[in-house]
């Protein structure tokens, strides 16, 4: 079982490509998973514990609105990845995620994770420059949203 979560890990497009065994490196910290539609993987508060590696479905990171209630920040799908707070103390999920509809991921335990990372200081360095571009598309996409949503000022 961990040979195929090796291959499934190190096929991920967060992962393909690091240099040495990061297949195995992971597998160590990792296992499948299954949501249903309506399931959350994470809650906004909750300790960050897991990263997850979208294999099948599709996810919406949420947000609550005081007067608007839920709002979907963004939908996500096979091939990323979510829930990055593991990497930044103190640790705490910043979002909710949610299954909308059957989910397959493979969860990567966090401080097993964070371990791995501390101790192969090249490996760290690489997934921190490759969760951040993550983010910074996340952020840049995000931004784009607001100007379509706000609009521009006026002259």
């Amino acid at each position: 079982m961990t040979e195929q979560i090796a291959e499934l890990v190190s096929h991920h497009p967060l992962l393909a490509g690091l240099p040495g065994d990061v297949g195995n490196l992971v597998a160590g910290c990792a296992r499948n998973v299954a949501f249903h539609a309506g399931d959350l993987l994470m809650s906004e508060g909750e300790p960050a514990d897991t990263l997850f590696l979208l294999r099948r479905g599709n996810v919406a990171i949420e947000i609550h609105s005081a007067g608007r209630g839920v709002v979907v920040v963004e939908t996500i799908g096979p091939g990323d990845p979510v829930g990055f707070s593991w990497l930044f103390p103190p640790y705490r999920c910043c979002f909710d995620v949610r299954a909308t509809e059957p989910v397959g991921a493979i969860a990567v335990d966090a401080a097993c994770l964070r371990q791995k990372a501390e101790a192969d200081p090249a490996f760290g360095y690489e997934l921190t420059k490759r969760v951040s571009a993550v983010i910074l598309d996340r952020l840049q996409a995000t931004r784009l949203r607001l100007l379509d949503l706000y609009g521009t000022p006026g002259p």
